[in-house]
């Protein structure tokens, strides 16, 4: 990701509409993955570090990221175990293993993602669970996936098949965010024709309330229920 682009989504990650959604529907994820008591989770690319505080809320926590400005800003928060790292070859914390490893958005930044999802694979305890986030739809590529550095979107179809190349087996798969994808797609289109800037992220604090209302609403069929699209897709697997 750019420096710029970088530091202006450390900034957004504590209050923005987006990653405090997102941070709920991991939340119940978590639940429905139902870890033990002592959980040993690991947050695979914990960027800034903005999901530890809430991942520490069910276990002890370590993160790896491989841009240090991000690591040393993880760091910093004093929440769990943070060290340089990444995927697939460099995952610390030696032969560790974890009841609960995390992908939240990092999935699509990697040249290897079935190389990175076999490797987490070897990082998980008896039992354990990976835990995923990653943008949805091909065609809504846009200047957003260039500027922050994608290799790819995801369908259903294509993490399903990632996640079973990589020897783990496919327990809860669903679209989400799904409400706002409307005004995503719109969105999208601006993009194309105008442009994007990294500072569009930013809404005024009347639209950040509301949208995240509207998100949370999904909290109702999300994660009990599938949804057949969305802006994003959440997935639990084990292995298998």
């Amino acid at each position: 990701m750019q420096h710029d682009a970088f530091e202006l989504l450390a900034a957004a990650e504590r209050d923005h509409w987006w990653f405090r959604g997102r941070r709920e529907f991991i939340a119940a994820a978590i639940e429905r993955a139902g870890l033990p008591a002592s959980a040993q989770i690991l947050d695979a690319g914990c960027g800034s570090g903005g999901n530890l505080p809430l991942l520490s809320q069910y276990g002890g926590v370590h993160g790896f990221e491989f841009d240090a400005h991000a690591a040393d800003r993880a760091a910093s928060l004093r929440v769990g175990t943070v060290n340089r790292g990444s995927l697939p070859d460099h995952i610390p914390f030696g032969a560790k293993r974890f009841d609960l490893i995390g992908l939240f958005d990092v999935l699509e930044h990697l040249e290897h993602p079935v190389e990175s999802l076999a490797a987490l694979r070897e990082r998980l305890a008896d039992g354990g669970a990976i835990l995923i986030s990653v943008p949805a739809y091909p065609w809504l590529w846009g200047p957003h996936d260039e500027l922050h550095q994608h290799f790819r979107r995801y369908t259903a179809g294509s993490l399903e098949a990632h996640l079973t190349a990589a020897g783990l087996r496919v327990e809860y798969l669903s679209y989400f965010n799904s409400l706002l994808l409307p005004l995503a797609v719109a969105q999208r289109l601006r993009e194309r024709f105008f442009g994007y800037a990294v500072a569009d992220l930013t809404p005024s604090n009347a639209m950040n309330d509301v949208l995240l209302r509207i998100w949370r609403m999904e909290r109702l069929w999300i994660p009990r229920w599938r949804a057949p699209f969305g802006l994003s897709l959440l997935a639990i697997a084990r292995r298998r």
